[in-house]
């Protein structure tokens, strides 16, 4: 079994996938640079030389390819708008692989999303904080639907550090 990390961006799915597969002896994979490797571009790139509707199709593809992998033990950090594309919420529930949703709250995200937009092409052009909390208000509105079909729900305090997320998670499938 599989374990797949859901959450919106910013909320901790790289930092605590890696920390949880070393934890329990999983290798880890980051969905965003696996699709990366894949296109031989950066999300940005991607983005901005084909388009979201492509990069949501790769990702469709890249998907399906991983739920199919039996070989080896992974936890893997998916991209914030993975699940809530195309089919990809049933496909995982249907996998047999778990999945887990960091749910930080809305005030914690915009906090981080702010110092890190230049690097996260759905946020980068947005100018004000107060923009950016509508639209990440916005989006985890529409989100939440999907990221709540996770089998786990982690409800992430601000304060809290890696190791008690990844304690937490272990503590709830281990």
């Amino acid at each position: 079994m599989n374990i797949y990390l859901l959450g919106y961006m910013g909320s901790g799915k790289s930092t605590v996938g890696k920390q949880l597969a070393s934890h329990i002896g999983y290798d880890f994979i980051d969905f965003d640079a696996y699709i990366c490797d894949k296109e031989k571009m950066t999300i940005p790139e991607i983005f901005e030389k084909k388009g979201e509707i492509y990069f949501r199709k790769a990702e469709s593809r890249y998907l399906e390819t991983l739920l199919d992998n039996d070989q080896g033990k992974f936890v893997i950090a998916l991209g914030g708008g993975t699940p809530c594309y195309g089919n990809a919420i049933e496909l995982l529930k249907k996998s047999g692989h778990h999945t887990i949703y960091l749910n930080l709250p809305f005030q914690a995200l915009a906090n981080r999303l702010w110092t890190e937009r230049a690097t996260r092409p759905l946020v980068s052009a947005i100018d004000t904080f107060e923009a950016l909390e509508d639209y990440v208000r916005k989006h985890l509105f529409e989100r939440g639907f999907y990221y709540n079909q996770a089998q786990t729900v982690i409800k992430i305090e601000p304060t809290a550090t890696v190791d008690e997320v990844v304690e937490d998670i272990v503590a709830r499938l281990f």
